[in-house]
């Protein structure tokens, strides 16, 4: 760890089931540059995940680990971690990411670029190079979806290669970058989201807030994704579409009329029910 106080950055880490990948995870984040608070939240696990935790915590006084009984949710572990830490800046880390010795601190100093007052996400991308979309996207257009629900479920934005810094709706709530300041004028995660949705939805608070959301482009990091989500499909699936349901009825819903309300909750539904086979091959 280097750099001053005010540049500290406190790492939180939600895990579930998140063994294979989690000791990787934890010993990029204690290489990493001015991360001073390593803060893990485990929901539940039963894979060997808190002997793991133990053992890091052990190594390293910056490491402390909370183990939930159950799984509340990775909104309610987020808001969590982020409290039981006080360095100014807050990184959210998914367990199946491994970041490089310069990647959070290069993501700070983005978030300082644009004034200090953003949420930043980084260049994703799994083992096969490819790009994660989840990265850049865009606020869901339900009006779209009414059209087309598959086609509208898709929120990717295309990467700008001219943009080392690139301006978007949302980034993913794999790897952000977050003032804590800024996280806490915006209340944190909204935990009525169980799983899915809820960065979508932060970063849409923290826009209107008056702050800015921008991927870094120029900041690589691996992503194995789904490792935590593999042995559960059907849940994860029912939440995704959950969520955008609750995201639908918070931003949207207010004022449009109760046709177009009911209309989109057939049409997230139609999508769930389009994509429950292939759910159910998986598990």
């Amino acid at each position: 760890m280097s750099g001053s106080e005010g540049e500290a950055i406190a790492a939180v880490v939600v895990s579930y089931q998140s063994a294979s990948t989690l000791d990787a995870c934890l010993l990029r984040l204690r290489a990493a540059r001015d991360v001073a608070q390593i803060r893990v939240v485990d929901n539940g696990s039963d894979d060997g995940t808190l002997e793991i935790l133990q053992r890091h915590a052990l190594a390293d006084p910056r490491l402390r680990f909370v183990a939930n009984p159950d799984n509340p949710g990775f909104s309610v572990a987020c808001n969590q971690g982020a409290a039981d830490s006080d360095a100014p800046w807050l990184a959210f880390v998914n367990p199946d990411l491994q970041v490089r010795p310069d990647s959070l601190e290069r993501l700070r100093r983005h978030v300082q670029a644009l004034g200090g007052e953003a949420v930043v996400g980084a260049d994703l991308h799994g083992e096969d190079g490819q790009r994660d979309g989840a990265a850049r996207r865009r606020d869901p257009d339900f009006a779209a979806m009414l059209r087309s629900p598959a086609a509208a479920a898709r929120l990717d934005v295309a990467m700008d290669p001219a943009q080392p810094l690139q301006e978007v709706d949302a980034v993913s709530g794999a790897l952000m970058m977050v003032p804590r300041a800024l996280f806490t004028r915006i209340a944190g995660f909204d935990e009525g989201y169980r799983l899915h949705a809820e960065d979508l939805d932060l970063c849409r608070r923290a826009r209107q807030a008056g702050a800015r959301v921008a991927v870094a482009n120029d900041v690589p990091v691996l992503h194995v994704r789904g490792v935590s989500s593999r042995s559960r499909p059907l849940f994860v699936e029912w939440h995704k579409h959950r969520g955008l349901w609750r995201y639908f009825s918070k931003f949207e819903a207010p004022r449009r009329g109760v046709a177009t309300r009911a209309a989109v909750l057939a049409a997230i539904w139609a999508h769930f029910f389009v994509r429950l086979p292939s759910a159910l091959r998986a598990r």
